[in-house]
């Protein structure tokens, strides 16, 4: 039985990489799975030694939270039905954030007590989870072809922000501005927390991957995936302010981009099956570096992204057994960043 509360101790693994001969550290045990929350939520505590994270260690899945010093594992939830890519720190570092199938709870990470925030009403389907700047929670309800942008605050009162007609895909809000990003069909959208200043975005013509803010919020960073396989994917950055988009730097075939705290490094993950490599990219040089093999068998899965201070890259890879989590010290490459 899940149990919350219960500690488990470390399980990590030191291991040269087989291609850079790097030190990478598998953080949990790849009998049984473990992963990370969505890359735009808030997951490290501010000072980086703990992780909040997903695993099926103990029978089903729950949220725990890592402690990146010593390696110990402590189970926060007791869900029936988590959906582990809705698992989000609050601000103040005193709960977690996590969809329980249609109920939206914060569990206290000091008494393990959780409330419900919402409960998504019978007949919808809830997708994604996104933290506005001023500690709002943000995601998608969708029924009968039509699909409406939600916001609860952490009192638990709701509004609806945009109801469009079709598939919101995803939905990521902004930093330090109360905005949100997502994406219907093959547009790309910005619109206010109060449902005004509904602007598409003049992105590069084609289809649009994986999208991140940059941590200041100035730009949007996303991929561009050409409709010949055989072309390279390109990293383009739509500026908001001037709303113009430009071409970042060709990669090898980026499956998903992460940044660093002040956005002159980038992490990827490619989708090549040849070079199935955790590669980081300069933005200055627009050169990348291969950090090491993450050998996943679905490339979604590692999704790389940088600890708070930028000195390391933590991803996922079934290479393995199930899929385990991993932590790579890049403080030889990458500057320390202060937090974001």
């Amino acid at each position: 039985m899940a149990v919350a509360g219960r500690l488990s101790a470390p399980e990590w693994l030191r291991y040269p990489d087989p291609a850079t001969e790097l030190d990478v550290l598998r953080l949990t045990n790849p009998a049984f799975a473990s992963g990370m929350t969505a890359p735009y939520l808030r997951q490290f505590g501010k000072r980086g030694d703990t992780l909040l994270y997903w695993s099926d260690r103990n029978g089903s899945r729950q949220v725990f939270q890592l402690d990146l010093k010593g390696g110990a594992s402590h189970q926060i939830s007791d869900a029936g039905a988590l959906d582990p890519r809705s698992i989000a720190l609050t601000s103040d570092e005193r709960a977690a954030n996590y969809f329980d199938g249609p109920l939206l709870l914060e569990t206290s990470l000091s008494t393990l007590s959780s409330r419900t925030l919402h409960t998504v009403p019978v007949g919808f389907t809830r997708t994604g989870l996104t933290q506005g700047f001023d500690g709002s929670l943000l995601f998608v309800e969708s029924r009968a072809g039509m699909g409406r942008i939600q916001r609860t605050t952490r009192a638990g009162v709701p509004n609806t922000v945009l109801e469009v007609a079709g598939e919101i895909a995803w939905v990521i809000a902004r930093p330090r501005v109360g905005q949100l990003l997502f994406r219907v069909g093959g547009d790309v959208s910005m619109v206010n927390f109060d449902g005004s200043g509904l602007k598409r975005l003049n992105l590069e013509a084609g289809l649009t991957g994986n999208a991140i803010w940059s941590p200041s919020g100035r730009s949007v960073v996303y991929l561009h995936i050409p409709e010949d396989p055989r072309e390279l994917i390109s990293m383009r950055e739509f500026l908001v302010a001037e709303n113009t988009d430009k071409l970042v730097a060709k990669t090898s075939q980026f499956e998903s981009v992460g940044s660093n705290a002040d956005s002159s490094v980038f992490v990827g993950a490619s989708r090549s099956r040849a070079s199935a490599y955790v590669l980081i990219l300069l933005r200055v040089t627009r050169r990348e570096l291969t950090l090491c093999e993450h050998r996943a068998s679905d490339p979604t899965m590692v999704s790389p992204i940088f600890s708070p201070d930028s000195q390391s890259v933590l991803f996922c890879s079934d290479r393995h057994g199930s899929q385990a989590m991993y932590r790579l010290h890049v403080d030889k490459f990458v500057e320390q960043t202060a937090e974001r």
